[in-house]
This record gives C-alpha cells, sequence and structure tokens, in this order.
C-alpha cells in the first residue's frame, strides 16, 4: 500500500495508523509513504519504522504569486515522479491523509488503474482532498459535518485513526491526595497564545493557594520563551517542547487543555479525557472550532475561543473543574461514548474490499 499526504502530524499520523492495521493483519506487509520534503515527516516516518520517499510538490495557497507560481510550476513534475513511483511499487492501494503530496499521487494512481482511496480529519476539508473526491474510489471522513463540503465520491463516516497507544484502557486509579493534574498541549506546533494565557492563569493559582501539577507542551518555536515565564513567575511545571508519548501523559492528566486538532480531539474521546479547548483562530474556516463543537455538544468538553482567552478567564475555568470531580467524571465518560476507536480497522476493511 501507499500513503501519500502529510505536512502535520495531524494528517501524517491517521496515515500511520492504518498502516499499523495492515501490518497487524499482513505478515509481510508492505507499506511507502510518499511526502512533501519536510524532516518532521521522515522524521516520524523512520521512528516508526515504516520506508518513505519524497516528491517535489509544495503548497500553493497564501505564498505570494511569485512563491505561488514556482509551486504550480512544480506540479507537472511531481505528477510524473508519482507515475513513477507507483510504477515501480506496484501497489495493491493507494490512501491519501490530506496534504499536498496527497494529489499528485491519488492522481496517478487513477492513471494506472490502482483502486484509491482518501480520509480527511477534519470538519472542514482541506483544498487538496475536495478535489480529489471526484478522483479516488472512497472519501473516509471524521468528522459528519465535513460530508456537505464534498461534492462527490463515495463518502464514508469513520472517524479518525489514531494509534494503538490510545486505544488501549486507562485503569482508573483513586488519586488519593495527588495534585491535581493538567495537561498542556498546543499541537506538535505549540501555540503562543495557550502558552503564555495559562501561565498567567497558573501565577493566579498560586497566589490563591490552588497549586496544581503541569505537563506543558510548548512547541519547539515557543519553548524557551515560555520555560523562561515559569522560571521568572517562580512556578513549578514539567514543561517540554514537544511529547513523544501524549498518550502516557493524557493517562496521568485530570483534564487536558489543548487545541482542536482532529487528531487531538478523537484521541482524547478514546481515552475518555475531559478537556478544555482553545481552538486555532487561524485554521482554514476556523474548522478547529467546529471540531471541538463535536466534544463540546456530546458533553465532553469545554470550549474557550481565543479572543476571549485571558489569564484570569482560564484560572476560573480550572479552578471549577478542580472544584468538581464529578462534572470531570461525566464529561470523560461523555467523551468515551462519542469515540471511535475502531476508525483504522474500518478503513482497513474497506480499503481492502477495494482491492
Amino acid at each position: 500500500m501507499v500513503v501519500a499526504g502529510g505536512g502535520t502530524g495531524g494528517h501524517l499520523f491517521p496515515g500511520v495508523a492504518v498502516a499499523r492495521e495492515m501490518v497487524r493483519r499482513f505478515e509481510g506487509a508492505e507499506i511507502l509513504f510518499v511526502t512533501g520534503k519536510r524532516k518532521m515527516e521522515s522524521e516520524v516516518l523512520r521512528r516508526e519504522g515504516f520506508r518513505q520517499t519524497s516528491i517535489a510538490v509544495e503548497g500553493m495557497k497564501g505564498r505570494g504569486p511569485l512563491k505561488g507560481a514556482w509551486a504550480g510550476l512544480k506540479l507537472p513534475w511531481s505528477f510524473l515522479q508519482s507515475l513513477r513511483i507507483i510504477r515501480g511499487f506496484a501497489p495493491h492501494l493507494v490512501l491519501g491523509v490530506g496534504g499536498y503530496s496527497a494529489g499528485p499521487v491519488c492522481l496517478a494512481a487513477r492513471v494506472m488503474g490502482v483502486p484509491s482511496a482518501i480520509h480527511e480529519q477534519n470538519s472542514f476539508p482541506g483544498v487538496t482532498n475536495r478535489l480529489l473526491c471526484r478522483v479516488v474510489n472512497r472519501v473516509f471522513i471524521s468528522f459528519e459535518a465535513s460530508r456537505k463540503h464534498f461534492s462527490a465520491g463515495s463518502i464514508h463516516l469513520t472517524g479518525n485513526p489514531i494509534r494503538p497507544d490510545f486505544v488501549i484502557p486507562e485503569t482508573r486509579q483513586s488519586r488519593n491526595g495527588k495534585l491535581f493534574t493538567v495537561a498542556v498541549v498546543g499541537g506538535s506546533q505549540g501555540a503562543r497564545a495557550l502558552n503564555q494565557a495559562f501561565v498567567e492563569a497558573l501565577t493566579l493559582l498560586k497566589k490563591r493557594n490552588r497549586p496544581c501539577r503541569v505537563i506543558h507542551q510548548t512547541g519547539a518555536l515557543d519553548y524557551e520563551r515560555t520555560a523562561g515565564l515559569y522560571r521568572e513567575k517562580g512556578l513549578e511545571a514539567e514543561v517540554r517542547p514537544f511529547i513523544q508519548d501524549m498518550a502516557g501523559v493524557y493517562r496521568e492528566a485530570d483534564l487536558v487543555v489543548s487545541r482542536a486538532g482532529a487528531g487531538a480531539v478523537f484521541e482524547l474521546a478514546a481515552m475518555g479525557k475531559p478537556s478544555l479547548l482553545i481552538p486555532y483562530p487561524f485554521a482554514a474556516n476556523r474548522h478547529q472550532e467546529t471540531n471541538a463543537q463535536f466534544l463540546v455538544e456530546a458533553g465532553a468538553a469545554e470550549m474557550i475561543l481565543q479572543e476571549n482567552l485571558t489569564g484570569e478567564v482560564l484560572a476560573e475555568r480550572l479552578q471549577g473543574f478542580m472544584d468538581n470531580s464529578a462534572a470531570l467524571e461525566k464529561m470523560g465518560q461523555a467523551a468515551k461514548s462519542v469515540s471511535k476507536p475502531d476508525a483504522a480497522q474500518r478503513i482497513a476493511d474497506m480499503l481492502l474490499e477495494m482491492a
């Protein structure tokens, strides 16, 4: 199988989850990831043990006329590269997982007569997937809300595939007087506004003598600044630029404060974690708000829009959660009720039907 796409962890990790499921089912399964040329993609796939090759495709949106034109000129070459990859690897299936590299590869699969499908993680589909719905055999969606944005295709609601680490049942333990634990996650790239507001909130809670344990993923770009703020304010926290074992951190947390990428939403649901979501306001068509609404409507999360986010507002919400363990328990159960932990298996089943 070829898995094409990436650019962000949110695109790449669902592909990894489906690839793992295929490897589990078939001894000697061969999986090839076709991505762009970002370092993050090759590092993740090397760590996961999958083969990877790249094509010359780049995004055009928001890059200005010159860079956009240059990216456009690369499209015919990336299509020829994709044809060569399909011819040489001879896959039974191609799965596009969003991101620009999925486009030329899925188009090449259509030309070569190889069955193909795409998976859309977010509630509002990206440009590549909205175009590819007319090219591929099947379209898998995470949120029912995204169905109306596809103009064609055989569309199937599957949920968002998550890595097996997030599906292992959690053994609930009594806190036994342990500090209330908050995991703060701004996504792999971090979230400066969220980082800033959380430090301010923690400062207020310290003044009110309401201590809590904090595990904070800042993102690499904002790590030094945020770690400096913690030191400056005399606050104790486990501050890291990136957390590899996010499932392990979720298990320790009583509450997760997070952005609302599709991956995070379905990971939180699978683990039955109550959450306070601050959607990234500049996501295309503000789709993270719609993603977050999925958990909010289920009673599994609360949401604060970034334009309303202050240290004071965040401190009040955190203190409310610290004082109401019954509400947290109810939110966790609600999260579990809307989870779709078998998304990777369902997608694998339908891919094999195509083959």
